[in-house]
């Protein structure tokens, strides 16, 4: 079966969102349980409690987003290279953060002195916070527009120096976005401390979701509101065919008032995802205090779906706007490689990504209990 050159674009379309959507349910439980690990473990005991509920997991996690990466360096090249060179201040920090927890997680019970311990504890916490931070904070810029164009040889320029290039993303919206997906991923690292662990910590992670599980759903409705109020999107006036090999100038592109709803006017069965990123934190606060946290991180995991997913769905067909020349921007149908590209890299998912799952699943199934203080104390030197 040879799919056409539209379709394929689709289709990688959907999967990078899938990959995005994975790396933030599996190893945003991670970065979550490594944002609560200073509050939720009172003691060296407790915090070791916390670390080794996600110790055997994270390193695999972590592949979804280096596959997000590669995959979007293979079918949007163009995306890759206007995304990378113009926030590599930004990624340097998300890298910087993510440095810190292999060696966290590998290093932090090798000593036994209390502030060597305390370090790296922070250390996690700040491997969970960053990352989170600024992927939330990217999101809340692609919905307002990123400063750059394109030159006649495709070449992007940003409106700013090197130096300054954090500074402009790091406005009011961005903030806003930013620390929703802080706590989502904190709500969701919650819920699965309470599934993987017992006695008093279990009930300070249930604690913690009583807390973040209301606030996911308000700041996602203020979020939600304040793009329908205050932040003009893009939409295309006209452009080639979407069969034609890509370029992004050749489309005419407008700002407009309410334009990132456009999809939810002409197919309102998309409301579903809004309504998931909405309802779905609600239906995990009740889960969660009910102490039902198998079915809470299912819906934990709907919750970074429907927000995720909302995002993605606004701004589609665009995957990087530009706010100082739309026309510029970067869309599913012009930011694509070739057709044979995404035709070899669409049966190479079709084999591997059923082989990735399965093994992630028979980890999972392997590795499945609570994580107790008598398992700790009794393996001194097997644990974390």
């Amino acid at each position: 079966m040879l799919l056409d050159y539209e379709t394929l674009k689709l289709v990688w379309w959907v999967l990078i969102g899938a990959l995005l959507i994975g790396f933030a349910v599996t190893d945003g439980m991670d970065m979550g349980v490594g944002i609560l690990l200073p509050f939720l473990g009172k003691s060296d005991t407790e915090r070791r409690v916390v670390i080794n509920v996600v110790a055997p997991h994270w390193d695999g996690n972590q592949v979804w987003l280096i596959t997000a990466g590669g995959a979007i360096f293979a079918a949007w090249p163009a995306v890759y290279a206007a995304a990378f060179s113009g926030f590599y201040l930004a990624m340097f920090l998300v890298l910087a953060g993510l440095f810190l927890r292999p060696v966290g997680f590998d290093y932090r019970s090798k000593v036994q002195d209390p502030r060597w311990r305390s370090t790296w504890d922070w250390g996690l916490f700040v491997g969970g916070l960053v990352p989170a931070l600024i992927f939330g904070v990217a999101f809340g810029n692609l919905l307002q527009g990123i400063p750059f164009h394109l030159d006649t040889f495709l070449k992007p320029h940003y409106d700013h120096t090197f130096i300054w290039a954090l500074l402009p993303l790091l406005n009011p919206f961005a903030l806003l976005a930013g620390i929703l997906s802080v706590c989502m991923v904190a709500m969701h690292g919650g819920l699965w401390l309470q599934l993987r662990t017992e006695g008093v910590i279990a009930e300070r992670a249930r604690a913690a979701v009583g807390l973040l599980a209301p606030i996911v759903t308000v700041l996602f409705l203020v979020g939600g509101v304040w793009v329908y109020l205050g932040i003009d999107g893009f939409r295309i006036v006209s452009q080639p065919d979407l069969n034609a090999m890509p370029n992004p100038l050749a489309k005419e592109v407008v700002r407009a008032p309410g334009a990132w709803f456009d999809i939810y006017r002409t197919m309102p069965i998309t409301m579903v995802v809004p309504a998931l990123g909405l309802l779905a934190p609600l239906l995990v606060w009740m889960l969660s205090r009910v102490r039902r946290p198998g079915l809470g991180c299912f819906a934990s995991g709907l919750a970074l779906t429907g927000v995720i997913g909302t995002a993605g769905l606004s701004l589609f067909p665009f995957v990087m706007p530009s706010s100082t020349n739309p026309n510029s921007s970067l869309t599913v149908w012009d930011a694509a490689s070739s057709h044979l590209t995404l035709t070899v890299m669409f049966w190479a998912v079709v084999i591997f990504l059923p082989i990735v799952l399965l093994y992630t699943i028979w980890c999972y199934y392997q590795m499945w209990g609570k994580t107790t203080v008598k398992q700790i104390e009794d393996n001194t030197y097997n644990a974390y």
